[in-house]
């Protein structure tokens, strides 16, 4: 299934959920434009490379390193790995991002999503601590806006596309629950396995770290498993 729209409004304009999809365009485009070889060492240089961040491995001499390992856990959020990646990622982050962005304001929603970027790469990153693969995308923390997501809307309606079938209305509880359960069972086929590919743990982490989170980070006045809000119609 892949989400459209949500029948959940906000009260404030989604500035900070715009800036994120900004930053991943703009950084994307900049990857795009480079030659191969450079394309490649700046992937390696701001992507999470396990190995680098565990102090069990160096770039090469012939690589300058950019910035601290650390720091790439927080960079790796704005590089992708193609379009598909990109564009992926931010449909989920512009259906879902606004309405958690709306609970807890501009600022507690800043901290809220690099925090859950920042656990969902440790979560990959502990599952094989030698790799010198870099893990890139904006994944992880956008899991955690749906982990956020679930807890607080799960009855909240969402414009789905079904391939082969075309376009319905889901609860976001199932839209999600369904998201989170498929990423269960291609982290646990993808255990032992080496080499790139999607990091599914970096999901699983950032979303139990956005459900963990979120009483911390929304407002008081916000309940637990609201209903969300019913529009006339779907403006698609």
């Amino acid at each position: 299934m892949i989400p459209l729209h949500d029948d959940n409004p906000t009260e404030s304009t989604p500035v900070v959920t715009v800036v994120f999809i900004v930053a991943c365009v703009l950084v994307f485009l900049y990857q795009a434009s480079l030659l191969p070889q450079p394309g490649e060492a700046f992937v390696f240089q701001y992507g999470a490379i396990p190995a680098l961040v565990f102090g069990e491995a160096e770039l090469p001499e012939t690589m300058a390193v950019a910035i601290p390992a650390y720091a790439t856990l927080f960079t790796s959020m704005f590089l992708h790995g193609g379009w598909m990646h990109l564009i992926g990622n931010m449909l989920y982050l512009w259906v879902f991002g606004n309405n958690i962005e709306d609970v807890m304001g501009h600022a507690r929603y800043i901290v809220f999503y690099l925090l859950c970027g920042l656990l969902a790469a440790l979560s990959h990153a502990m599952t094989d601590p030698s790799s010198t693969v870099p893990m890139v995308g904006a994944s992880g923390a956008i899991s955690g806006v749906l982990g956020a997501y679930v807890l607080l809307f799960p009855r909240a309606h969402v414009l789905v596309l079904m391939p082969g079938i075309g376009m319905t209305r889901v609860a976001a509880g199932i839209v999600l629950g369904m998201w989170f359960v498929m990423q269960l069972l291609s982290g646990g086929m993808s255990i032992g396995s080496k080499g790139g590919g999607v990091a599914f743990f970096a999901h699983i982490g950032g979303f139990v770290a956005g459900m963990a989170l979120i009483g911390l980070f929304k407002r008081p006045d916000v309940p637990f498993f609201s209903p969300g809000h019913r529009p006339r119609r779907w403006d698609t």
